[in-house]
């Protein structure tokens, strides 16, 4: 590159949803200034106005399809956080706690191996590479990494095969037009062939473990919830379902959960922890060790958030949670900060560079409480080269806690279990950084961002067994109680109320905010972590966490190839159909798609 230019990459690919980024470049390549924009609208809030609160969670939860689940427990935990402002001794029953945490850990592993395998890894691997690999010497890289059974010589050599054959019949289909030789590129064919193998395995494996979805919440994508609990109703009794009521109904193919599900989410939960100690995490860190410059670009700012998950003792004992809730403020793990929900001055949205309008004004922000979602495109009218970057060029708002951007996701959650002392992730993340050789800062990058994917899943995944033993526990202690009645009718509610449905997704802090009135929904505001992330520059001129890890340290070797601006875009994980939602406004189907 021999001149300064606009870097155009639109459709981003392998994301979720539509992200479209633009990138001035000097000279030398360097990117100088980036910009994030989500080219649907978003309009969930709009559909969800008047509906009944114990219904959102449905409409919800089809936010996006990739983190099936999240976006339903957000909403049936605002709407519970409601009661539980209302009526305080309003809780949930331990046994419906205990099938939350295991479907949303179950949700971040395998959230977590897929991104790396299928959205991610090939930004680091070169599946080409792999047709020069030597098989046995594939092999034994393998067995010393780990003890995953699938390392033999004979094995590699048929992966291989497969390769091959898809490269010569000119059908490389799922790893088509990827940049193939680039020299960014920098593992030997060896680690490539490794790499490619597991990403195929890594397919077979996440079949077998939705099923802890479907058995828990009767279905995957999209799995069943209830405000007040889980719909998942314990059989104590053998038996075909002989009896009355659902404590009868057990059997492989019954409506209640009894132990051949409970065994079978046992399995799962075994696959889980093997996959991720026997691929996932060996893999993560030996590709790594060929990219560690790239603990040296990517990073956003240093300000991470974290709204803290996983409680032992009740949703509103915060201090149960196993991952903290908490604000770090430029890289200074040190320190801590509190989060305060209800100040106004704290989480707020701004469209000074977004397609809606405020009343009050586009250089305010606003409250999720208070939030408005009126539509105002101002954009381009398509098909456009470039963005009016100086005017609203995003569907996204720009989410800041106390003026500041802030990145969600795994890293901020790492980060506040080691800030906080967390004794398994401790030694997970500082073997890490011995085993790379690379000092804490390398943790602020697009290397880092990766890295703490696989750390999490570590972790997550050994605690899913804790949950699993406790709810056995229970269960053969006589409890077998999943939902809360009280208060189900709304003509048992305060006229007026509010709450906030908090979770951490695969993708980052995710917040659902409702009020409610009369029984219906007066306002709702989601604030997605693709959002946290993705948006656009606020009044103040600051920019997103993407726009901001773009813009440190990263030089293009050809703006014909931006695989630069792919490997730290997808570190984030995007999904921004999280962002972006749209109905007819009298709520009428507005297509119909038959499969035939």
């Amino acid at each position: 590159m021999t001149t300064a230019q606009r870097v155009v990459v639109d459709p981003i690919t392998r994301i979720e949803g539509h992200l479209r980024i633009e990138a001035e470049t000097d000279a030398g390549g360097r990117i100088t200034q980036a910009y994030s924009a989500g080219t649907m609208v978003r309009g969930i809030e709009i559909i969800l106005r008047g509906r009944d609160p114990r219904d959102a969670w449905a409409f919800a939860q089809r936010i996006c399809g990739v983190c099936t689940l999240v976006h339903g427990i957000a909403s049936v935990r605002s709407v519970e956080d409601a009661l539980h402002r209302a009526i305080p001794d309003y809780a949930l029953p331990p046994n419906a706690e205990l099938i939350r945490n295991l479907m949303i850990a179950a949700q971040h592993v395998h959230d977590h191996v897929m991104h790396f395998y299928h959205l991610h890894a090939l930004d680091w691997v070169d599946v080409v590479s792999a047709l020069k690999a030597d098989p046995r010497a594939t092999a034994a890289l393998a067995q010393s990494l780990s003890d995953y059974p699938r390392a033999s010589p004979g094995y590699f050599a048929d992966v291989q095969k497969k390769v091959k054959t898809f490269v010569e019949q000119g059908q490389l289909g799922i790893f088509a037009n990827a940049y193939w030789g680039h020299p960014a590129y920098k593992l030997p064919p060896e680690a490539n062939l490794m790499a490619v193998a597991h990403y195929l395995d890594a397919l077979a494996w996440q079949r077998d473990v939705v099923k802890l979805h479907a058995i828990f919440g009767g279905k995957n994508p999209h799995p069943n919830f209830v405000v007040g609990g889980v719909p998942s109703a314990i059989s104590v009794h053998p038996g075909g379902g002989r009896g009355a009521g659902p404590h009868y109904r057990g059997g492989q193919d019954a409506t209640a959960l009894n132990m051949v599900g409970l065994q079978t989410v046992q399995n799962v939960i075994a696959q889980m922890r093997a996959f991720v100690d026997q691929a996932y995490l060996p893999d993560v860190l030996a590709i790594a060790g060929f990219y560690k410059d790239w603990g040296r670009m990517g990073d956003t700012g240093g300000n991470f958030l974290s709204f803290g998950d996983l409680p032992s003792k009740g949703f509103w004992d915060t201090d149960s949670y196993l991952i903290p809730r908490g604000v770090i403020l430029g890289r200074d793990l040190s320190t801590v900060h509190p989060v305060d929900l209800d100040d106004d001055a704290e989480i707020q949205e701004f469209v000074s560079y977004a397609w809606y309008r405020y009343a009050g004004g586009d250089g305010v922000g606003l409250h999720p409480y208070k939030g408005e979602t009126a539509l105002d495109y101002t954009g381009p009218k398509p098909p456009y080269e470039y963005l009016d970057v100086g005017q609203k060029y995003s569907w996204m708002k720009s989410p800041r806690w106390k003026g500041k951007p802030m990145e969600v996701g795994p890293l901020a959650r790492v980060l506040m279990l080691y800030a906080r002392g967390n004794p398994q992730m401790k030694a997970l993340v500082d073997g890490a950084l011995k085993k790379l050789d690379l000092p804490v800062d390398a943790l602020f990058s697009t290397l880092g961002r990766t890295a703490a994917r696989a750390l999490e899943s570590k972790l997550l995944a050994d605690a899913m067994q804790g949950w699993y033993d406790q709810l056995i526990a229970n269960i053969k202690a006589g409890d077998v109680r999943t939902f809360n009645e009280r208060y189900w009718d709304p003509s048992t509610w305060p006229r007026h109320m509010q709450g906030v449905g908090l979770m951490e997704a695969p993708r980052g802090g995710l917040s659902h905010w409702i009020v409610v009135d009369d029984g219906q929904i007066s306002n709702y505001q989601a604030v997605v972590p693709s959002t946290w992330n993705a948006g656009p520059r606020d009044a103040q001129g600051q920019p997103g966490p993407y726009e901001a890890a773009l813009q440190h340290n990263h030089v293009m070797h050809d703006p014909k190839q931006p695989l630069e601006i792919l490997r730290t875009i997808h570190s984030f994980d995007p999904c921004i159909a999280c962002a972006v939602h749209v109905t007819d406004p009298d709520g009428e189907e507005l297509v119909q798609v038959k499969i035939r």
